[in-house]
């Protein structure tokens, strides 16, 4: 694996889960003057896959030039993508309490999908890989609907939900990558690291 890198998420579990492989890392992160939220716009009949993919490439593009603009030293840079979806629709971040509980109500009962892209870049060379994971929730009442919403773990959550947090109490099963459900599939990533180094990604 490349003995360092930086990791381009301002998430904490992407930042803890890449601390649990072993790899040196400093955040890269968007500056006040960069519109990151507008790098997550869902085009029009655009597929969850194809929207997880375009995003995340476009988050690596914004944090390979930002790295550039700033001077930093020269190492490979991996950002990662989390969406959640239900057939084909999306449902993206909450806008609020209210918005969560709606999103939480489509998911009751249901399975869905949690869809994490990640990729890693150094120079030209471009590595990227996908996890899907499916997600059954329980069904669920509407109190604890309005609890948990109420709580505030779903804002700023894809799906409004967060499964490391108390949001684990309506999983009834899952099928895939728990830690690509977190946000950082732990398998992928690691197989991206090593192929990087076998390319030449060495720092």
């Amino acid at each position: 694996m490349p003995d360092f890198i930086y990791l381009a998420s301002q998430s904490p579990r992407r930042a803890q889960l890449l601390g649990q492989l072993g790899v040196r890392h400093e955040l890269l992160l968007a500056g006040a003057d960069e519109d990151a939220e507008a790098l997550e716009a869902l085009l029009p009949n655009e597929s969850p896959t194809a929207y997880v993919q375009r995003v995340t490439a476009l988050k690596l593009d914004a944090a390979v030039a930002r790295r550039k603009r700033n001077g930093l030293a020269d190492a490979p840079v991996l950002c990662a993508d989390t969406t959640v979806a239900l057939g084909r629709t999306i449902l993206g971040k909450p806008e609020d309490a209210r918005d969560a509980e709606r999103m939480l109500a489509h998911l009751s009962g249901a399975t869905h999908r949690v869809l994490t892209a990640v990729a890693l870049q150094h120079g030209r060379r471009r590595h990227a890989a996908l996890s899907v994971s499916r997600v059954r929730f329980a069904t669920l009442t509407k109190k604890q609907i309005a609890a948990y919403a109420a709580s505030g773990e779903p804002l700023g959550k894809a799906g409004a939900y967060a499964i490391q947090g108390a949001a684990a109490a309506f999983v009834e099963h899952i099928s895939g990558s728990y830690s690509g459900i977190m946000g950082l599939p732990m398998f992928e990533t690691a197989q991206l690291l090593r192929d990087a180094r076998l390319a030449g990604f060495n720092t």
